[in-house]
């Protein structure tokens, strides 16, 4: 392969460049490419271990088919008539959603047109399922009605002003989830606001501090959901990190992903799903390949103090001999980490990420990361992010988030590794943006910016790693108005988005009595066994805060309301066991298959969101 001349290194600031003031910060950015030059030293990389087509840009009309495809919209493609599927998700969509669909839509209708292939829908028809009224939040809030959308979006986004992220450093701001981002852009476009923030953001308390506040229904996590609506969170990112990439003027390049020989290997170079699948023998309910954490966990007992962990290499015989002893004796749990050099254990992280078949990032979306700091305005850059690792695989997302996780650890202890954020982001970034440690093949002059753009997408997603698992407000209202289209397929059409904006039901329990009101007590269903349900008054200052502390009394030795002592001793044995253990809240049923609650939300206005919801009370599974 073309190795990047060793002369390249000494041309990467050249004096008086933009966005380089200080010698520390050129180099810091050497430091990267001394990384790439280490990986090439080291890994033994042939031009036909390529798959030869990754990287590759679809032609036009083939990127918009995937993309239909992606966000479940499909059957939009062969001039069909849209199935209850279609309807639901494109009723849930905002109108900056709908934007971008039509015009992938138009894109693809005028690229088959030129090939004489069949006919797709038309723009027009499709736009009439769409709803023009205001799509409600998951806490309450309303989306703009898009009004002069396209003129809007053909608007180029403001420029940086320059040293705004210096500006802000040490503020608190809010991180607002509620609405969608690319609503939150447009009326941001509209005002002809400055943008705040450059694209180069080094130095220590450089970065804002985000807070995401929490509305009624609380903040949810990725691990709040269920499986089943995890599964419809991917695409409707998809959608809405698409529209905001319209409204920003932002090319979101998407690469086609290659094809690759199956590894003669069990650990190094395997897909994560494949190692998951070895691992579920060993640990059924393992998320991150046990590999990975072994090296995570060696790490972090024995390396977060060393100076200049991460950045010092290791020994390369070593490494190559413990790489040959992990695949012979990892699995029948022979291999030894206690006498694994520290340095050692960073190179063979390092190794383990570089090798994967496809990139952690994944080979689609890796372009789309990489063109994250042409964004000028820091929360926007953020609020791309947030979208893209939603959008990742469920393997890959899990293992973005322990590698992140682990990093973090090495940046709170700089003072004893002398690894500070910008350091950790720098060596870490060739590891994550230049796949099997090839760089790409770039115009004259490029090679600065794409070891400061990656680098900073890094820094980025390890100090703010904490929204990038937050799943916004806005889309679990959309996964809301999906399960409850999915349950009253005959009234979408009619009914629109009657069914999401109806709050007050009956009382399930009081059947014909009082139809509109609301029930003054909820009912709270409980796994052990207790004789009847727990009853916690439903009013608008109660929190589920107050239910796991009722639940909590209620299992006290001596406490009120159990009379029967067969059902007393029972509670005692459990009681003993689950002192330690974390209790939980779930939302089951209605318009959401099983979600664990946030102790700050208010059962109120969850019943309001989900009347026909039940409430579970559970042991944490973890």
């Amino acid at each position: 392969m073309d190795q990047l001349p060793q002369k390249n290194l000494l041309r990467l600031h050249p004096a008086g460049s933009a966005g380089c003031s200080t010698g520390v910060e050129s180099s810091s950015m050497d430091g990267f490419w001394m990384e790439v030059e280490q990986i090439q030293q080291r890994d033994e990389l042939r031009e036909e271990d390529s798959g030869g087509n990754e990287g590759q840009l679809p032609e036009e009309g083939e990127a918009e088919s995937q993309w239909l495809q992606d966000t479940g919209l499909s059957g939009l493609l062969g001039g069909l008539g849209l199935d209850g599927d279609h309807q639901e998700l494109l009723s849930t969509l905002t109108q900056t959603q709908v934007a971008a669909v039509c015009r992938r839509l138009d894109i693809y209708a005028r690229s088959v047109r030129r090939q004489h292939k069949t006919p797709v829908r038309d723009v027009r028809d499709v736009s009439g399922v769409f709803n023009s009224g205001k799509m409600s939040s998951e806490n309450g809030d309303s989306g703009m009605k898009g009004a002069q959308l396209s003129s809007r979006a053909s608007k180029s986004p403001p420029a940086a002003e320059p040293g705004g992220l210096q500006e802000q450093a040490g503020r608190e701001e809010a991180f607002n989830m509620d609405s969608a981002y690319s609503e939150q852009a447009a009326v941001l476009l509209q005002r002809s606001r400055p943008s705040r923030g450059g694209t180069s953001a080094w130095g220590k308390g450089s970065l804002p501090k985000f807070t995401v506040p929490k509305g009624r229904l609380g903040v949810t996590r990725i691990g709040d959901l269920s499986l089943q609506d995890m599964r419809k969170v991917p695409s409707l990112a998809l959608i809405e990190l698409t529209a905001l990439c319209d409204i920003l003027s932002l090319d979101l390049k998407r690469s086609k992903a290659g094809k690759w020989k199956a590894a003669e290997t069990r650990l190094f170079g395997v897909p994560l799903d494949s190692l998951l699948e070895a691992d579920h023998k060993v640990l059924p309910s393992t998320q991150v390949p046990l590999v990975l954490q072994a090296l995570l966990s060696c790490l972090e007992k024995r390396g977060l103090d060393m100076e200049g962990i991460l950045r010092v290499p290791g020994s390369q015989a070593r490494v190559k001999g413990l790489e040959q002893k992990l695949e012979r004796d990892f699995y029948a749990g022979l291999f030894s980490w206690d006498e694994v050099h520290h340095n050692d254990a960073s190179d063979l992280l390092k190794r383990f990420i570089r090798k994967l078949p496809t990139p952690l990032l994944t080979a689609e979306y890796l372009p789309a990361f990489a063109v994250v700091p042409n964004i000028p305005n820091l929360k926007q850059r953020l609020q791309v992010l947030h979208l893209l690792s939603l959008i990742l695989p469920e393997p890959n997302r899990n293992a973005l988030k322990a590698l992140l996780e682990f990093l973090r650890k090495v940046v709170a202890r700089e003072q004893h590794n002398k690894m500070t954020l910008r350091n950790v982001s720098t060596v870490m970034a060739p590891n994550l943006f230049l796949h099997q440690g090839r760089p790409p093949k770039l115009p004259k002059g490029k090679e600065k910016q794409l070891a400061e753009g990656a680098a900073e997408v890094v820094q980025v997603m390890v100090h703010y790693q904490d929204l990038l698992w937050t799943v916004a407000s806005f889309l679990v209202a959309q996964v809301r108005k999906l399960n409850d289209s999915s349950s009253r397929r005959p009234q979408l059409c009619d009914a629109g988005l009657k069914t999401w904006l109806r709050r007050m039901h009956a009382d399930r329990d009081k059947a014909g009595d009082g139809l509109e009101a609301t029930p003054k007590v909820a009912k709270i269903q409980v796994v052990w066994p207790i004789r009847d349900p727990l009853k916690v008054p439903l009013t608008p200052s109660t929190k589920v805060a107050h239910v796991l502390r009722q639940f909590t009394e209620h299992l006290s030795p001596g406490s009120k309301g159990q009379e029967d002592s067969e059902d007393m001793d029972s509670l005692l044995l459990h009681h003993r066991s689950m002192e330690s253990a974390n209790i939980l809240l779930y939302e089951v049923g209605g318009n959401i298959n099983e979600h664990r609650l946030d102790p700050d939300a208010y059962l109120l206005d969850l019943y309001r969101a989900n009347p026909h919801g039940e409430w579970v009370l559970k042991q944490n599974p973890t």
